[in-house]
């Protein structure tokens, strides 16, 4: 009982440390103030019609026509009924954002390594080695907060999975189905994804220890619990897993039925993205050893280096004021990479690398192999298009690997498991038992490999050029002088941050000398290198996210501001699209004021990306007329936006008179080259067989009018003396709209790839589009049922440790 009271009081004050530690990193929420996310902002502009359709009505719409045309909300934070995981995740995330999500970083790999049975005091070490890290500080000054909130919960859910085969089978089948369902509901399925192939390495390596010590039934006993915990995990979060399946099949992760590009050549089949898409973003081989030295390629496309840098330099000395200098230097192009993108360099801390070389060879058994293989397999596939062998396998062959894009992003399981093994070794380090003169050998070896990565790298600069993808614009508009400068900036950080390094190497060995000569105590040495831990990755991390990210909290509320052009828009009463081409990267400002046809996100809806591939970004008016984009954004002679009028928007439905039948998807897109889409529809005749009327009567006295607007319920009107063919401006999704005549369910088509269409009786009609997604009751009833069998499974092991405990004294 006194152990127990102990331990819970220790767990506590680190549970306290950790909430003081991750408010101290992110200060400015103490204020009121928020952190200003690039990514967030977005998000929050494609979203704001479902929130304020919610806040007005307190209603759930699961649909928005704000941004693509029309989508589901399913991956824009859309809530469904008896989602207690989410309930639950909000009371563990109870810090103001994103100090919320550096916390469950540290508690979620201080449960882990408590699992793996380390000391409270080297497990709050490993935690903040893990916690801040840069990479995963950098994702949330930009709003990756998913891929945050995924990577959160991986730590608990391996610990849950070490204690099942620890044999600590009830709490471990516990942890890992709580914590699997926490890791579902963060909703980052390609973090989830990347999670399990660790767990295949780690399961291949405990099968391999099984079969050496022929214990099989215990790996087998071990497997079925977690395979029953991580599918009640899953089943609490059934509505989420399968409105996100359903919608995966209709946007660019899916499978497309086109065989031919826009340029008319033939197109890869398969299912998932595009190969070129998926590797876009290819950890350079040689720029991996940013895992040791933070800016060996620069750092970010937008370096702060403010006085200190050459550009500055010259930049004053040739008159240019020092405020607009320092405004110059703020944002140098310092990374030099092959990456498109880059915010930050993916550093665990030159301390955290020592550390790791240093388990390689005092960590022994299971925990080391799969640790290392989590590790290789990370850095190899993290490489994507700069070890197209592997890459290429694993986009051909391995399950959904396809389905995700940006595969440096897998590093984020080498940030995992090199920390662990990092604290391992200290686990190792200061075990008594262990011969003090081989720790004294490897330390000098460690030292040695680490201190030789550095020198080399130092040795090899004259082999690599410095120069970057943003080189060219720089010398277009600033000439050859600056960018030479910025070269120049380039080889300054590469020297000072490989000193940096070694220098941080070379007192992280000196003090575990200092240990294994018995000058220094355990608990001080810890003290010591957590101490350089933290001013090594904090003092990197400060550089990408810091307390000038942060503003007031309303301007990310608000994060757009209306203008002339928006106000001008907005007289307009009647309901139609705006298409502003300068989004065409991506944004959702336009869905924020209004209806648009283009948005920000990472599974865009596949048939408005391919009728832009194959339409809109050619000028194709007729198919923004059929999409009924009332305005289109540009530019005047002076550089201002406004909105020019499209007259000949075709409106929310129209009456055609002929359906033109084509038999796949390649005609059916082609056609729209030159279709007259006022009068005429074509469709998918292979889709849709049941249709044989094609031609039909229509006059002037023909009328379907939008008499009523809700994203999930839109009514028309209809006045026609004969039977018609109606096509509706919006986006045909097959699952969840039902079309209601006069109140009576009748089925209704798509067409010109992406349209609705409906036969209409002659006569006057109420005509009703209605989003009704079974999937939500579906869902919602799997997860009360594993929700409850949780809670269950939950009372019986608090019962069972009490009943436990009383049992004890009198055996």
């Amino acid at each position: 009982m006194r152990n127990g009271l102990r331990a819970f009081f220790i767990h506590f004050f680190v549970t306290v440390f950790f909430i003081i530690a991750a408010l101290a990193y992110f200060h400015p929420v103490l204020q009121g103030k928020v952190i200003q996310q690039s990514d967030i902002v977005q998000f929050t502009g494609m979203a704001k019609e479902q929130n304020d359709f919610r806040k007005k009505t307190g209603e759930e719409p699961y649909w928005t026509n704000s941004a693509f045309g029309g989508m589901p909300t399913y991956q824009l934070g859309a809530y469904y009924p008896h989602d207690y995981v989410k309930k639950l995740d909000r009371i563990i995330r109870f810090l103001p954002r994103p100090a919320d999500y550096l916390f469950i970083y540290l508690i979620g790999f201080y449960i882990l390594l408590c699992c793996l049975k380390v000391d409270y005091k080297l497990a709050v070490l490993g935690a903040l080695a893990f916690g801040f890290s840069t990479y995963m500080i950098i994702i949330l000054g930009v709003g990756h907060n998913a891929k945050a909130h995924a990577i959160g919960y991986m730590p608990m859910l391996l610990g849950g999975i070490i204690l099942v085969f620890r044999k600590k089978y009830l709490w471990g089948f516990l942890l890992t189905a709580l914590a699997m369902a926490l890791e579902v509901g963060a909703n980052h399925y390609q973090m989830t994804y990347y999670f399990m192939l660790l767990v295949l390495i780690l399961g291949t390596v405990y099968l391999v220890d099984a079969i050496k010590k022929k214990k099989l039934k215990h790996f087998g006993v071990s497997v079925a619990i977690l395979v029953l915990a991580v599918l009640l995990g899953i089943a609490a979060n059934a509505t989420s897993l399968l409105a996100t399946k359903e919608y995966a099949d209709w946007s660019t992760r899916g499978k497309s039925d086109l065989t031919i590009t826009a340029n008319g050549e033939p197109k890869e089949s398969g299912s998932g993205l595009d190969r070129e898409y998926i590797t876009q973003y290819s950890y350079g081989i040689v720029e991996s050893f940013n895992l040791f030295v933070p800016r060996l390629f620069g750092g970010s496309g937008g370096e702060d280096l403010g006085a200190d840098s050459k550009t500055y330099t010259f930049l004053t000395e040739n008159g240019i004021s020092r405020s607009k200098a320092l405004d110059f230097t703020s944002a140098l192009p310092l990374y030099w990479g092959d990456q498109p993108i880059v915010a930050a360099p993916a550093y665990i801390g030159a301390v955290v690398f020592f550390l790791f070389v240093l388990g390689l060879f005092l960590v022994k058994g299971k925990a080391k192999w799969w640790l290392l293989g989590g590790t290789i397999m990370a850095l190899l596939l993290s490489w994507g298009k700069n070890f197209g062998l592997l890459t290429d396998v694993m986009i051909d062959y391995f399950p959904l690997y396809n389905k995700f894009r940006a595969v440096s992003s897998i590093q984020v399981i080498l940030e995992l498991c090199a920390p662990v093994l990092a604290i391992l070794a200290l686990v190792q380090l200061f075990d008594p038992k262990k011969d003090t003169s081989k720790k004294l050998k490897d330390l000098k070896l460690t030292l040695f490999i680490t201190l030789g990565i550095g020198v080399l790298l130092f040795l090899v600069k004259g082999m690599f050029s410095f120069t970057g993808q943003s080189d060219e614009t720089y010398r277009q508009y600033y000439g050859d002088d600056i960018v030479s400068l910025i070269v120049a900036d380039r080889k300054a950080v590469y020297n000072a941050d490989i000193f940096r390094s070694l220098i941080y190497v070379a007192l992280a060995a000196l003090v575990i000398w200092f240990y294994l000569k018995n000058k220094l105590k355990q608990n001080l040495v810890i003290v010591l290198l957590g101490v350089l831990v933290m001013f090594d990755l904090v003092g990197v991390a400060k550089r990408y996210v810091n307390e000038d990210d942060f503003v007031a909290q309303r301007r990310m509320l608000e994060p757009f501001q209306e203008t002339d052009m928006d106000r001008q828009i907005a007289k307009d009463t009647t309901v139609f699209r705006v298409y502003d081409p300068s989004e065409i990267g991506g944004g959702g400002r336009t869905a924020y004021f209004h209806q648009s046809i283009w948005g920000y996100h990472a599974a865009k809806p596949a048939g408005i990306q391919e009728l832009f591939d194959f339409h809109i970004s050619k000028n194709n008016v007729r198919v923004l007329s059929m999409l009924n984009v009332k305005y289109v954004v540009q530019q005047d002679e002076e550089g201002r936006n406004y909105p020019a009028l499209n007259p000949d928007a075709n409106g929310n439905a129209w009456f055609i008179d002929e359906l033109v039948p084509v038999y796949n998807a390649n005609d059916e897109i082609m056609a729209l080259n030159t279709l007259d889409v006022k009068y005429k529809a074509v469709f998918n005749k292979s889709k849709f067989e049941n249709i044989k009327e094609l031609n039909y009567k229509t006059d002037s006295t023909a009328s379907i009018k939008l008499t009523q607007y809700r994203p999930n319920h839109l009514t028309y009107s209809s006045n026609n003396v004969n039977p018609g063919i109606a096509v509706f401006s919006e986006m045909y999704y097959p699952h969840g709209w039902n079309a209601y005549i006069d109140g009576k369910l009748k089925e209704h088509f798509k067409v010109n790839y992406v349209l609705r269409a409906l036969e209409v009786p002659a006569g006057n009609h109420k005509i009703e589009f209605k989003f009704e997604p079974s999937l939500i009751r579906v869902g919602a009833n799997i997860t009360m049922a594993s929700s409850i069998i949780l809670v269950l499974v939950f009372l019986f092991g608090i019962g069972h440790a009490f009943w436990s405990s009383r049992k004890k004294p009198t055996a």
